[in-house]
């Protein structure tokens, strides 16, 4: 089967310290792809290694066989892969839309059919439609994350990562959110999803990684993993 994204063997770190090491996977065109684990496990990190926020050390990685280390984030942005950040970092004194065009912004193949774009994403989520002249600071959290995701969209990656989707968020507005990415999947982007909740995350994707100390402890199917006797006591307290 292709790979749309690998991830070879990288080691990152922030001075002295090395958050990452020897860490390896791939995602596949279309396919959902989770990141567990603790915190402090290196998950974060390696999203911004991806994005070209920070350097490698070591290893490489590759989308659809063109390096993506070290040509920078606006270039990987470029390439096609879309980062949606820990906390959603909007801008919050700029409208729903103007935050949402700001996405549109960040590529060629976002820039082009942007009104296609956003009428796709305000399908996805006619919240942010009634709400597209509210400023992005005085929506609520769902409503942030929904917008957050929408951005990330309008760049029409061919790949999505999410940090932390469910941060801080009620659990049923939790399971809208993961019903929403199992339909951006469904209808062709691949995602790669940092989650601290695993259950959500493991019925999410079709294959996951396990980080731990900063290196893949555990991959596998989801299914697989969501039976691990070792995840079940790690993560799921069975």
């Amino acid at each position: 089967m292709s790979t749309l994204l690998r991830v070879e063997g990288i080691e990152v770190g922030y001075g002295d310290l090395i958050a990452v090491r020897e860490v390896t996977f791939e995602v596949r065109p279309r396919e959902a792809v989770a990141l567990v684990g603790s915190n402090g496990a290196g998950k974060t990190t390696t999203l911004r290694a991806i994005s070209g926020l920070l350097p490698l050390r070591r290893g490489g990685i590759v989308l659809d066989n063109q390096r993506l280390d070290g040509i920078g984030p606006s270039r990987v942005v470029g390439r096609g892969v879309a980062h949606v950040p820990e906390g959603r970092q909007l801008f919050p004194t700029m409208t729903v839309r103007e935050n949402l065009e700001l996405g549109a912004s960040a590529s060629a193949a976002g820039r082009t059919g942007a009104g296609r774009t956003l009428d796709w994403v305000f399908d996805l989520f006619p919240r942010l439609r009634e709400r597209a002249g509210q400023l992005a600071g005085t929506l609520s959290g769902g409503e942030q994350q929904m917008c957050a995701i929408g951005r990330g969209l309008m760049a029409r990656p061919r790949l999505l990562m999410l940090d932390e989707p469910s941060l801080g968020l009620a659990p049923v507005v939790v399971r809208a959110i993961f019903q929403d990415l199992a339909r951006i999947n469904a209808e062709g982007t691949a995602l790669l999803v940092v989650e601290q909740n695993v259950p959500r995350a493991l019925q999410l994707a079709q294959r996951a990684y396990v980080l731990e100390n900063g290196a893949v402890a555990l991959a596998g199917p989801s299914a697989e993993l969501l039976a691990d006797p070792h995840v079940k006591r790690a993560y799921l307290g069975l």
